[in-house]
């Protein structure tokens, strides 16, 4: 995938992960960048996570992010924190930077296992060599459990152009994820500005989805701009959100076991937030999410996850619909339960809510929940 304008991006095999698959993986800028960072919410978060928002609160450009995948080098005390210092030194001296607070450090793996610096050391010639326009072999390297890399583009008008990657397939909920988004852009962009529009994107998209309810001590969403071209701001706009929104549901789609990608839409609510609330609480049910992987029109567990989301309602206002057959309004109606039946066993679930209660809407994304979701994170470091 062709990268924006003034970057560069490489990815390679270090030895990292047991697998033998791409681990290690970096993003470097022609000129210092401006950027913008949105964190995981977990008290517990790794010492990348703790670095980089000291970056981010001194206000100064990043020129480099760098990636590992298999060691997540959290809960490691003093010691991870140190070596996470380490790891950007080396990576800054290795792209003739000018100092380790040029880069942006990111770890994706197992807690507890700490980062492995002599494999990342011996690996970095490699790395560097590895660097050209295209960002295929890093996004092979951020990967973990994911079945598939996850990438998405966009032009803007005047040639600009916006690019993101992402991982992430377990461990996903809202305020973040266990996922990685690294999204780069050659437009020009003041930085505050860039940053405020950040957040607002985030809450819309990254944490809009969930998998299984748990939330990472590492996920991390980064924003690059090199600067190089002109842009009209409103389009500018629309297209990030779009490729973060893109992004959100690859990542919901690769779920853990996952073979189907919902979306449950939420209307009527009495602001933005309720709405999102209730979307992200009918996404993220079990009983919800069993119910989509086995075709079962359920509409019952929906109706009771949004009343424990917080949104006020009141249900004998509200609609239920599941892929576009109204199966609930202000009490229950007759619908041809074998037909819906049929109808859920497509691949992309919409669940439609319709409160009755303002004109706020919403939208999260999730998967259904298989007995390989199970098998998978039972035998994860066995």
């Amino acid at each position: 995938m062709r990268l924006p304008q003034g970057f560069r991006a490489g990815g390679i095999a270090a030895g990292l992960k047991r697998s033998g698959r791409h681990d290690l993986g970096v993003v470097v800028a022609d000129e210092p960048a401006v950027w913008a960072l949105a964190t995981t919410t977990n008290l517990v978060h790794a010492a990348c996570v703790e670095r980089n928002r000291s970056l981010l609160e001194a206000g100064g450009p990043v020129q480099a992010i760098v990636v590992n995948s298999g060691s997540a080098n959290c809960a490691t005390g003093e010691g991870g924190a140190l070596d996470n210092e380490e790891y950007a030194r080396m990576v800054a001296s290795a792209l003739h930077l000018s100092g380790g607070s040029d880069v942006l450090t990111a770890s994706t793996g197992v807690v507890g296992v700490p980062l492995p610096l002599d494999g990342i050391r011996q690996g970095l010639p490699n790395l560097t060599h590895s660097l050209s326009s295209d960002g295929a072999d890093f996004a092979r390297a951020v990967i973990t459990t994911d079945t598939v890399t996850k990438e998405v583009a966009a032009e803007l008008p005047g040639g600009g152009r916006i690019v993101g990657v992402a991982k992430g397939s377990g461990m996903i909920h809202p305020n973040m994820a266990t996922m990685l988004a690294f999204v780069l852009t050659d437009a020009k962009v003041e930085q505050e500005a860039l940053r405020d529009l950040w957040r607002q994107i985030v809450a819309r998209t990254f944490n809009q989805i969930t998998v299984d309810g748990d939330t990472s001590p590492n996920d991390m969403a980064m924003l690059l701009s090199s600067g190089r071209t002109e842009t009209e701001w409103r389009s500018f706009a629309a297209a990030l959100a779009g490729v973060c929104r893109r992004l959100a549901q690859k990542i919901a789609r690769d779920g853990e076991g996952a073979t189907k990608l919902l979306t449950v839409k939420v209307e009527g609510a009495r602001s933005g937030e309720e709405a999102r609330a209730a979307a992200r609480a009918v996404a993220g049910s079990p009983l919800v999410k069993a119910a989509v992987h086995g075709n079962d029109p359920n509409w019952g567990r929906i109706l009771v996850a949004l009343g424990r989301s917080g949104a006020q309602f009141d249900p004998g206002q509200a609609t239920i619909s599941l892929q576009g057959t109204t199966v609930y309004r202000e009490s229950p109606v007759d619908f041809d339960a074998a037909e819906v039946s049929r109808a859920l066993a497509d691949p992309d679930v919409l669940i439609h809510v319709e409160l009755g209660a303002g004109d706020g809407s919403g939208t999260a994304w999730g998967c259904d929940l298989s007995a390989e979701y199970v098998r998978i994170n039972a035998d994860y470091t066995t």
